[in-house]
């Protein structure tokens, strides 16, 4: 047997054991879909009481648009047709995503939205600091979910709770008034999410959210589905999914339509699915995904998982797990203080 053949049957052979366990993960939990109303579908943010959109609108996308305008233009579209749930960081653009944002949420958009921002500093000093700058930045006094951005080091967890650590300036905010949830995200490993969750545990600490990369490729790769969703729907975390296209690159896999992405991701116990929208056709195929969604039985996640699995097995679609593409803190440690 040629080696490339033997490869190719390995791969699918691992491919096909992986779609074996996953399916389970993938399938919704009974009454899932979410309440609709109008063309936009409303689920609960874990344990917060707080009901948000099941598509967020994406911060780093907000803040690309060559005319400042047209970025405000999306977001208020966005909000109009029934998104609530906006995410930003503190680093998106040079803090262009934020400011555009804040200009976007003036004439009473603030009040009919759920704001997230991230920080990415690791210290008391450095986070509070990056706190009162996306504040300034967002022209608001508080947001509704603040995290902690980029958990993807092994190391991560010890930072933000060390004496001194983030997670002090983050609790202080919260009893300020700046903002009413704390979370983290991050997207290499669900390991390094676990350690997030257990080190928190062990400092009586309890997250309100947890962003992570939820999508067809996941399901079979390092999967953040399989080894973290459990235990956050086990102990009712909010579940805010990512990366539902990977940056667009799991879209070159030809696997999987952006619709068949969005409805992967909504199929899950997700509270939202962030998504990135640069432009107003980008809207409206994430508004006809929750428009034409209904939850998907086992036999049509199995189908679509199948479609993926082989292109999935070795990570090479989801970058963002296998390469230093997607890490802002990596090329600039300076954030992290």
């Amino acid at each position: 047997m040629r080696r490339r053949t033997f490869l190719v049957r390995a791969i699918e052979a691992v491919a096909a054991a992986c779609l074996a366990r996953v399916t389970f993960a993938a399938e919704p939990a009974a009454g899932h879909a979410g309440e609709r109303r109008g063309e936009m579908l409303y689920r609960p943010l874990g344990s917060t009481g707080v009901t948000v959109s099941a598509i967020g609108l994406g911060g780093f996308h907000i803040g690309q648009q060559r005319d400042e305008q047209e970025s405000i233009r999306i977001i208020r579209a966005a909000v109009d047709r029934g998104i609530t749930f906006l995410d930003n960081c503190w680093d998106y653009n040079g803090g262009a995503s934020e400011e555009r944002m804040g200009k976007a949420l003036q004439d009473g958009y603030r009040d009919k939205v759920f704001l997230m921002t991230k920080i990415d500093g690791r210290t008391r000093d450095a986070a509070a600091k990056q706190i009162d700058e996306s504040l300034r930045r967002l022209r608001t006094d508080h947001v509704d979910l603040l995290q902690v951005h980029e958990t993807i080091r092994l190391e991560d967890p010890d930072r933000v709770f060390a004496d001194g650590g983030a997670i002090e300036a983050l609790s202080a905010a919260r009893k300020a008034g700046k903002t009413r949830f704390i979370g983290f995200t991050g997207h290499k490993d669900p390991t390094v999410h676990n350690r997030m969750l257990d080190t928190a545990q062990a400092h009586g600490f309890r997250f309100d959210a947890v962003q992570m990369p939820l999508n067809v490729m996941d399901a079979h790769f390092r999967s953040f589905e399989h080894d973290v969703l459990p235990r956050l729907v086990r102990e009712r975390i909010g579940v805010l999914g990512m990366k539902a296209m990977g940056g667009q690159v799991v879209l070159e896999s030809k696997t999987a339509t952006p619709v068949d992405c969005l409805h992967y991701a909504l199929n899950l116990p997700t509270s939202t699915v962030i998504t990135g929208i640069d432009r107003m056709e980008i809207l409206d195929q994430a508004c006809e995904a929750v428009r034409t969604f209904r939850p998907m039985d086992r036999a049509q996640v199995q189908a679509l998982l199948a479609k993926t699995a082989t292109a999935a097995a070795s990570g090479r679609y989801e970058l963002f797990k296998t390469s230093d593409r997607f890490d802002g803190t990596a090329r600039h440690p300076e954030w992290l203080a």
